[in-house]
């Protein structure tokens, strides 16, 4: 079977006030790294003339485009973060650039997230893709791998087609929508 997979680097703050950590719910970052896997919907042989599956740059100029427009120095916040008012309050121009998640901002919660969200990218754009396993490279010693169906993990908190995950847009909350 062939695989594309692309790899893509990011900056990002979080905190985790639930309880897994105290020293992470000080508001802190890292420097992570994404492995995405991409596999074709269907097993079907090469033309003989390109040769690919999917062009690279159409199988991953989206996704990119999350990672490095959305994704990259968002500072990732639980939904019931108090930090997410003050925001809306203070300082409602940075609301773009919060990613807010279902419970703590946990490297597990944003392998699932990640995976639906590029699995509806590849969906809209008609790729004949689908993300097969992701990886989020937190620290050097830390990675958090995933596969599966993404939304058999995530908490359920209201009807998921309205979750910011579930749209083939570059929204990383649902505070704007």
């Amino acid at each position: 079977m062939l695989e594309l997979i692309f790899t893509r680097r990011f900056a990002m703050a979080h905190r985790l006030i639930h309880g897994s950590s105290e020293i992470c719910a000080t508001p802190h970052g890292h420097n992570e790294e994404v492995r995405v896997y991409l596999k074709p919907l269907e097993v079907k042989p090469l033309d003989g003339k390109q040769n690919v599956i999917v062009p690279f740059e159409k199988a991953k100029s989206t996704w990119h485009r999350f990672i490095d427009g959305s994704v990259d120095h968002a500072f990732q916040l639980a939904e019931n973060d108090p930090l997410v008012s003050w925001f809306i309050e203070h300082e409602p121009q940075r609301i773009p650039k919060l990613l807010i998640t279902p419970g703590d901002p946990t490297t597990e919660l944003l392998a699932c997230l990640f995976m639906s969200k590029l699995n509806c990218f590849l969906s809209a754009e008609q790729s004949g893709l689908y993300c097969d396993q992701i990886e989020i490279l937190e620290t050097p010693t830390n990675t958090v791998r995933f596969t599966g169906n993404p939304l058999d993990f995530i908490p359920n908190i209201r009807p998921p087609e309205q979750c910011w995950w579930r749209r083939a847009d570059i929204s990383i909350s649902d505070l704007e929508s």
